[in-house]
């Protein structure tokens, strides 16, 4: 079943309080896959953000890809049942719902992103299996207590949970402290949980990255930070880092026959909570 809490999903008059005037990272990468679910101030932001570096639509590609692999390899090897997936981003192929429960269609799944749009778009396309169940919360990544109290409707957090952080902890500065985040978020969750991580890269294509992010920092409201691999690596301590490891999106557990050799300005793992 689908969960529509009452206050959880932005409504119509949330809609119509969206500053389209101002971009946000979710429709700029809407607009880098090709969606539509963009306004014309996400659009100048992308391609300013293409021209300085090109290879942005490969690196969002793959981090989409990622999170499939990620997902089906919990669901299947690892027999988690349960998702929480904060910084959802616009619906598009292979949802964190849809992989997991074409693995267990018991799977339960709560999604969680603070742009209205993204909120009303999940709530009218995220169709959940029938044996499983699907949550959306307006929340953002800092309101940690929001998150896992609106969670516990969907989410048993006596049993292991997947926490998703897919592309969204730069979205948090370092004065916000996004390492205590993840370690209050994995705090939360009993061992035999994990933890997927996604995060773009300050040192893979350094020069090209810096000047993308630059120019797209001058137009956000809430800047981006693109971290180095030691310091995406401090977001897994305590944990059992699973094979491959820390590595550039391609590389974790490609499929057969897939190339992992164009470099992505991306680091990505998934551990353990032992």
């Amino acid at each position: 079943m689908s969960d529509r809490w009452a206050g959880a999903v932005p409504d119509v008059d949330d809609i119509a309080r969206l500053d389209t005037g101002v971009p946000h990272i979710a429709r700029v990468y809407d607009y880098c896959l090709g969606g539509k679910d963009n306004f014309a101030a996400d659009r100048e932001a992308a391609k300013e953000f293409i021209k300085a570096m090109p290879d942005i639509v490969h690196g969002v590609r793959e981090a989409r890809a990622f999170l499939a692999r990620a997902v089906g390899f919990l669901a299947g090897d690892a027999g988690i049942r349960q998702f929480l997936d904060i910084g959802t981003g616009l619906p598009t192929a292979d949802n964190t719902h849809e992989v997991a429960q074409r693995v267990a269609p018991e799977s339960r799944i709560v999604y969680v992103d603070s742009d209205p749009l993204v909120l009303t778009h999940a709530r009218a396309l995220l169709t959940p299996a029938p044996e499983g169940r699907t949550a959306y919360i307006d929340a953002d990544l800092r309101d940690i207590d929001a998150i896992l109290g609106a969670s516990g409707g969907v989410l048993d957090f006596s049993c292991p949970v997947a926490i998703m952080l897919i592309g969204v902890l730069h979205c948090i500065p370092d004065e916000d402290d996004p390492y205590g985040i993840v370690a209050r978020l994995m705090a939360a969750v009993p061992p035999g949980s994990h933890l997927v991580l996604g995060h773009p890269a300050s040192d893979v294509q350094a020069a090209a990255t810096a000047k993308a992010t630059s120019g797209l920092n001058t137009r956000l409201t809430e800047p981006v930070t693109f971290r180095p691999r030691e310091q995406v690596a401090k977001f897994l301590d305590g944990l059992r880092v699973l094979e491959p490891g820390l590595v550039q999106y391609p590389r974790w557990r490609p499929e057969p026959g897939s190339s992992s050799e164009r470099p992505v300005s991306a680091w990505c793992a998934v551990a353990r909570k032992p």
